[in-house]
């Protein structure tokens, strides 16, 4: 019989097992696996932007895209909320429900003390209009870094219904990673595929959204009061470059790329 590991060090077998910031539960079998948010938004941003515009494509790859589990539709008359799925044309009531099948395969798979407790796929909050969706996965980050819930960055959006942003701390809450939306209209019916990123979670460090750090900033109130340090760095990005006319295309994203790589 081996000897067993103390706390500390299992611990420390635990940091070197991870090295990734973040680690993805699948629960529902089949919904989508995460995948890696693209520069090019899914080939949707223009293409000179795709080219030249490095904060567009760095902040459209910032993160994992997360998708819906199945094809389902919303129903919202302004009162009360309904869905369907697959081949099905009636319009269920919509408080809370579960995947199809996934309450059995749950319990059939979980502990004794934790059959019962099966998250719901979708439900209607109290609030007019508002839905809950879960994506079917459970989401652990490294100790200190949560996740920024948010709308894919810079896809196109939809005009019948608004992401929610949230900030879930994921690296001691684990739970499902769901998403809130707001249906904008009523009696249209509103069509979730699972091809589509449903939204885009985005790793952030506690010390970036600390009110310790927010709280504190620094404000230049007059031109008189800048610096020559803050004038040299605005004649390097501004005009050393050149005119628009002659500046060399993309400079921002060849300077930038290259720190990255020294980095």
């Amino acid at each position: 019989m081996g000897v067993q590991a103390t706390a500390p060090e299992l611990d420390v077998q635990r940091k070197v097992a991870t090295s990734s910031i973040i680690k993805f539960y699948r629960l529902i079998s089949d919904c989508p696996v995460p995948q890696r948010a693209d520069r090019s938004a899914g080939g949707l941003i223009p293409t000179r932007a795709f080219r030249f515009c490095e904060p567009m494509t760095t902040a459209s790859a910032f993160g994992w895209y997360i998708f819906p589990p199945m094809d389902f539709s919303i129903l919202w008359d302004g009162n009360d909320m309904y869905w369907r799925y697959g081949d099905v044309e009636s319009w269920y009531p919509l408080q809370a429900a579960q995947y199809p099948d996934f309450s059995t395969q749950f319990d059939n798979k979980c502990p004794e003390n934790i059959k019962g407790f099966s998250p719901p796929f979708i439900s209607s909050a109290p609030e007019s209009g508002v839905l809950k969706i879960w994506s079917g996965l459970v989401a652990k980050t490294a100790t200190d870094w949560s996740l920024l819930v948010r709308k894919p960055a810079n896809l196109p959006g939809s005009q019948l219904f608004e992401h929610f942003e949230g900030i879930v701390e994921t690296d001691h809450w684990f739970g499902p990673l769901f998403t809130n939306l707001r249906i904008t209209k009523t009696d249209i019916p509103v069509l979730f595929k699972r091809e589509m990123p449903l939204m885009q979670i985005q790793p952030l460090h506690r010390s970036t959204y600390a009110e310790s750090s927010l709280k504190k900033f620094d404000f230049v109130e007059d031109m008189n009061d800048f610096t020559m340090d803050d004038w040299n760095d605005f004649h390097k990005t501004v005009i050393e470059p050149g005119s628009a006319n002659t500046r060399e295309r993309g400079l921002y994203a060849k300077q930038s790329r290259k720190l990255r790589k020294h980095q």
